[in-house]
């Protein structure tokens, strides 16, 4: 299995998009209060899963959106607090994504998504990505919630993949690029916002998945050229 090259990606932010999910969701509960609403969500969601690393991402989405209507001073049905768990299946896949995934594919890369959502939530996401995707680590599976190494370690245990032949490509700085900077594994970061965190972290930075394939052979062929850690 040590031949096989592998590139893995987060879900939600590089592949669907998580703010627009996020925000037309709230704007059903409470018109007008969107962007409002999935600004404190984010600043909300780290927190809980840092509070909670066991417990199912519906109940995150959930009780982050609780703390994100208390901050806003709305009041949030007990029912309604579901809604993005409900919703996420249909999150739109940014348009970029299934071209350019397909390519890679097509270059002899297996695909594998670690991400941090529910089994049976990124079951029926993957119908959306129009690429067929070679394995899945979640949150569920290993208990703990990114930027924990838990995902990294599983995947590395469970398909053997090493270092010369394993790129990950994430959108999120804190809970994709920090850890995978930490392991060592190469990275390529995708910057859909112009997030103004330090790029150096990363082996490529890109705006979207544009120009995937070459980007991910460029940093594959660097990261072989390199001289083993330590």
């Amino acid at each position: 299995m040590t031949d096989i090259r592998w590139a893995t990606f987060d879900c939600f932010g590089t592949l669907v998009d998580w703010r627009h999910g996020i925000g037309t969701s709230a704007e059903l509960l409470f018109p007008g209060r969107g962007e409002q609403l999935l600004d404190s969500y984010n600043r909300h969601e780290h927190e809980v899963q840092a509070e909670s690393p066991g417990m199912r991402y519906r109940e995150i989405l959930a009780e982050s959106l609780r703390r994100a209507c208390r901050d806003a001073g709305l009041r949030l049905n007990p029912d309604d607090a579901s809604i993005l768990g409900c919703t996420m299946p249909f999150w739109p896949v940014f348009a970029d994504v299934a071209a350019n995934l397909e390519e890679l594919r097509a270059a002899g890369w297996r695909l594998a998504l670690l991400t941090n959502c529910d089994n049976d939530i990124i079951g029926e996401t993957q119908r959306r990505l129009g690429v067929p995707i070679d394995a899945v680590v979640t949150a569920e599976a290993v208990g703990a919630y990114k930027p924990a190494h838990h995902h990294f370690t599983r995947f590395e245990e469970s398909f053997g993949a090493t270092r010369d032949r394993w790129v990950h490509v994430a959108q999120s700085y804190f809970h994709d690029m920090v850890p995978a900077s930490e392991l060592g594994i190469p990275r390529v970061w995708i910057n859909r916002h112009s997030d103004g965190s330090d790029p150096s972290i990363a082996d490529a930075v890109r705006s979207d998945l544009t120009d995937l394939t070459s980007t991910v052979q460029a940093v594959h062929a660097a990261a072989v050229s390199r001289p083993p850690r330590g």
